[in-house]
């Protein structure tokens, strides 16, 4: 990577750093969603984007995270941070057990199969079935993290927190470009017949895919639970899973400029413009179309080149 290409990343990260301390409260709230929302279509791609499978239930394993966080604090009185472990695992667990038996299936089938379950998990909630979940109000009084005696009690605080999550997030999804997994990865997607061919194993990617999706998703619910410190069915619901699928299609799958573009756009611009009330979802509604009309890839889409010969020797 040039210089020239530093420094737009450089300058973004300054911003990112300076920014809860020259914003006013409200829109630090405002940049801490925007962190947690950036974390979690960035798992989303992972799915979408680099393996290619249409998951539109991502809300799911945000949910988990969230809840796992909120149920173990507030009816155990475990400190939330001993609750990040879990608020890991499960996600990676439903997320194993929801793909498995569905990960064969293509496109639109595995599009509607997630939405089923989508919708599924919400009831779940909302109808408090194990008696744990608040039911239709969800779960008040999430307490805050302590590392060392450093307590995250505050907006700033917290916005810190889902940065260090943001950045390692990036680090795991650079480390994931650059591996063995990504690159199986990327040849499913585009054609995998050819990648079972050289002896890629599409079912054992694929699993993965979701199982690191899931989990980075539930630990940002984690830290979006510590945020508002409250969780509710609505919050992850099939719509919620619909932003998320859209903020990757419309920036750009398989693109973390375009995740992070897409984020601001179906996150922050309509915060900005909240003023024209209902008016403005009719505003972007109009400009997503555009979007997806004028630049099919995404405003920010990643470009691969063919699959090379080598991938024969490595698989």
């Amino acid at each position: 990577m040039n210089r020239y290409k530093l420094i737009p990343i450089f300058l973004f990260f300054i911003l990112m750093i300076v920014f809860p301390f020259i914003a006013n409260t409200k829109w630090v709230a405002i940049g801490t969603t925007f962190l947690i929302y950036a974390v979690v279509a960035l798992s989303q791609d992972i799915v979408l984007g680099r393996a290619g499978m249409f998951d539109m239930g991502h809300a799911i394993f945000f949910g988990v995270g969230a809840y796992t966080t909120a149920i173990l604090n507030t009816v155990y009185n475990i400190p939330v941070l001993w609750t990040i472990p879990a608020a890991i695992i499960l996600p990676i667990i439903v997320g194993i057990a929801i793909a498995t038996p569905i990960v064969h299936l293509r496109g639109d089938y595995l599009l509607v199969t997630m939405i089923g379950f989508n919708i599924v998990f919400e009831q779940v909630l909302a109808n408090n079935i194990f008696n744990i979940t608040g039911g239709p109000n969800g779960i008040f009084g999430i307490g805050y993290p302590s590392i060392f005696g450093f307590e995250f009690d505050s907006q700033i605080k917290i916005y810190i927190l889902a940065l260090l999550l943001f950045l390692l997030t990036l680090i795991i999804i650079r480390n994931l470009e650059n591996s063995k997994i990504g690159r199986a990865l990327h040849y499913i997607k585009n054609d995998s017949l050819a990648a079972q061919c050289v002896g890629i194993n599409d079912r054992y990617y694929k699993l993965f895919s979701f199982a690191l999706g899931a989990g980075i998703a539930g630990v940002a619910g984690s830290v979006f639970a510590v945020q508002y410190s409250a969780v509710s069915p609505e919050t992850f619901n099939f719509l919620q899973s619909v932003l998320f699928f859209s903020i990757v299609i419309v920036g750009g799958p398989s693109s973390i400029v375009g995740v992070l573009l897409g984020t601001f756009i179906m996150f922050v611009l309509p915060e900005i413009f909240r003023q024209l009330a209902e008016a403005r979802y009719f505003v972007f509604g109009i400009a997503m179309i555009l979007a997806m009309v004028l630049r099919p890839k995404g405003l920010w889409p990643h470009k691969y080149g063919r699959i090379p010969e080598f991938v024969k020797k490595e698989y």
